[in-house]
């Protein structure tokens, strides 16, 4: 599963799965970009410690995917300093709970742009120039949320049904073009905001972090173990690899069961 000679662009990938992956990809071989958010010397020296660790080029640009003239900018930069962008992974999402009718107007806007309008933007750059050198994989990060809903997250649960749609036309638009595209649906994922919601819970409620843990994965989960961001990178691995060449169009669940019931 070499990705030696691939360049991967990873959006938020300072931290959390958007790390995980870009870890798992240069692991493989793969040049980076990082983009994300951060303090600059801390992202610099993620950035430095990837490149020494894995032997391979390594970038950051923190364009802002809100904008959509910021992400055809990081697409354009991507391509001028490391001579091609192979590999996509729309990874980049912002959260917001609450009752449809107290859901702010401004934060549907935010959640809308960022887990749904960037990855339109992100394919829109990026394909043409996988489609002169005859090879691409684009892995948009979506969610058990694009299979199912919750209550109180509905900008969220449209954003991520969204990018189940999106992935499947542009799936097809570039099914003979040498280009999959693919949504990797997520369950419970243990990064360390989640790590630190849990130990908030077992202090608040006098009770264990593993007592916690399994309490929030019964509430979604058959399977009672997180899914870490390293198997969500493997997972992206295995779609950019030759073995992944047919897969396209896909929504593929690591969940923990969580939709199959």
């Amino acid at each position: 599963m070499g990705l030696t000679g691939k360049v991967a662009l990873v959006t938020g990938s300072t931290s959390g799965i958007g790390l995980g992956i870009a870890r798992e990809l240069a692991r493989a071989g793969a040049d980076i970009m990082l983009n994300g958010f951060g303090e600059a010397d801390a992202i610099e020296t993620l950035r430095a410690g990837l490149a020494a660790e894995f032997g391979v080029r390594v970038g950051f640009d923190g364009a802002d995917l809100m904008q959509a003239s910021e992400i055809a900018r990081l697409v354009a930069r991507c391509e001028a300093e490391f001579g091609a962008l192979d590999i996509l992974v729309n990874n980049a999402g912002i959260q917001h709970v609450a009752l449809v009718e107290d859901f702010p107007d401004a934060k549907w806007d935010a959640v809308i742009a960022l887990n749904l309008s960037a990855v339109f933007h992100g394919m829109k750059a990026t394909i043409p120039g996988m489609k002169r050198r005859g090879w691409g994989r684009i892995i948009n990060i979506a969610s058990a949320h694009g299979l199912v809903a919750s209550a109180q997250k509905i900008a969220y649960v449209a954003a991520k049904h969204g990018v189940l749609g999106a992935t499947k036309v542009v799936a097809i638009e570039c099914a003979n073009a040498g280009i999959t595209v693919n949504a990797i649906c997520p369950g419970w994922v243990l990064t360390p905001l989640v790590e630190a919601q849990i130990a908030a819970r077992a202090k608040a409620n006098g009770t264990s972090v593993e007592a916690e843990s399994n309490a929030l994965l019964a509430e979604k989960q058959p399977m009672l173990t997180f899914t870490t961001p390293e198997k969500i990178g493997a997972f992206t691995v295995f779609l950019c690899s030759d073995a992944g060449s047919t897969t396209t169009g896909a929504a593929l669940s690591i969940d923990g069961g969580w939709v199959a019931q």
